[in-house]
């Protein structure tokens, strides 16, 4: 039996080329994300992203928007939590969505705002761990310490993937096994 995911949402949060230049592992973070991407469409969970200034630092990746469906809306901001992106927040109603997986950079800066945010509002928070990155890597520990103690929750996306599946039984099962073996390392 797999976990429901009608009321699960993956948000993307400013991958942008003008920040990922200056993230230590920036390699593996997007394909990382590109995993989460993609294996969140085949189990039906709802994909946005937000772009943090793009007239001024570019748009998303490409190598991102290359696997995400035609109709993951991208929401442009200025403020650093996502929820002061205009129409985020009709996305999540429209979708209803009670919990939030949490995927960009940086973790002390736009992931944490959001991530307090969405909290506030009620909505659970998981904070994909393998799909998160921030300048200052020393900055982690202290962050997720802090989101812990508020309730959010941090894991591995293959962790919150696989437990979406439920068992080998799933229909989607062998799909995500490839996309494992295709963005491992």
């Amino acid at each position: 039996m797999s976990a429901p995911t009608q009321h699960l949402g993956l948000l993307m949060i400013d991958l942008q080329d003008g920040f990922l230049k200056a993230i230590p592992g920036r390699e593996s973070l997007v394909r990382r994300c590109r995993f989460a991407v993609q294996a969140a469409e085949l189990l039906g969970v709802a994909v946005a992203a937000t772009e943090q200034l793009p007239a001024k630092l570019g748009p998303t990746t490409a190598e991102l928007t290359a696997v995400w469906g035609p109709h993951t809306p991208v929401f442009e901001k200025s403020a650093f939590s996502a929820f002061g992106a205009d129409g985020l927040s009709r996305w999540i109603e429209a979708n209803q969505i009670d919990h939030l997986l949490l995927a960009g950079i940086e973790t002390p800066i736009c992931v944490y705002q959001t991530a307090l945010h969405a909290l506030s509002e009620e909505i659970g928070v998981t904070l994909l761990s393998d799909c998160i990155a921030e300048r200052r890597p020393e900055d982690r520990p202290a962050v997720l310490q802090q989101l812990i103690a508020m309730d959010a929750h941090i894991l591995p996306s293959e962790t919150i993937l696989y437990s979406l599946l439920g068992d080998a039984g799933h229909p989607q099962f062998r799909a995500v096994t490839q996309l494992v073996k295709d963005h491992a390392g």
